[in-house]
């Protein structure tokens, strides 16, 4: 995936974590990037900060030229921001059937049935969360996040209840929708195939510092 100047994406803030304080200093024009490092280096806090719900960031937060957070100013909230953000604790509405789940933001049926196909769920579309298993919630969460058109997609170990060949499938099919529609994004994984796949540049997360690879 090519580069280019208006998915500019600029992060320069602290946030205190359990037992140190994290700082986060990044300027990138990559279309897609991955985030690594080992488990509880901070690397979920730091797509929190960008989805705009993780308030303890002290900085300043750019995306395409906009401000999203600074110490002098307002922060934008969440739905203004339209990121697609697909955490590792999976949120699905109990109450509504997996097409009721992916069509919340109001998208056409046809594209509700399209995105099924995608993530291959066709067969889920009138069960209830209940009755998925880890993997399908995934394929469900990933699928609204798509859905919901963002001009951000986060992915917090978006493929983690998948088994090898269905995780390296998604991985590319993700990878090719972000770059038909001109979607950058933001990986976090700990499976160096799935950074493979879906990232153009890697950034690594240790000792609360992140360092270009």
């Amino acid at each position: 995936m090519a580069t280019d100047s208006s998915y500019r994406l600029g992060l320069d803030f602290e946030i205190p974590l359990a037992s140190k304080t994290m700082r986060v200093k990044l300027d990138t024009e990559s279309r897609a990037i991955a985030i690594v490092g080992p488990s509880g280096a901070g690397k979920s806090t730091i797509l929190r900060v960008l989805a705009g719900v993780e308030r303890r960031a002290r900085g300043l937060v750019t995306f395409c030229g906009q401000r999203w957070q600074g110490d002098d100013g307002p922060i934008v909230p969440p739905w203004l921001r339209r990121v697609g953000w697909v955490p590792q604790e999976i949120l699905l509405f109990p109450h509504l059937t997996v097409r009721d789940n992916l069509g919340y933001a109001g998208p056409s049926a046809a594209a509700v049935e399209e995105t099924a196909r995608l993530l291959q769920i066709t067969e889920l579309l009138e069960r209830r969360p209940r009755r998925l298993s880890g993997g399908e919630r995934q394929r469900v969460a990933l699928g609204r996040a798509l859905l919901a058109e963002p001009k951000l997609l986060l992915l917090d170990e978006p493929f983690s209840a998948l088994d090898r060949p269905l995780r390296a499938e998604l991985a590319r099919v993700v990878g090719e929708w972000c770059a038909e529609r001109g979607v950058p994004l933001v990986l976090v994984s700990h499976d160096e195939a799935d950074a493979e796949v879906l990232a153009e540049q890697r950034w690594h997360l240790s000792d609360g510092k992140l360092v270009r690879e």
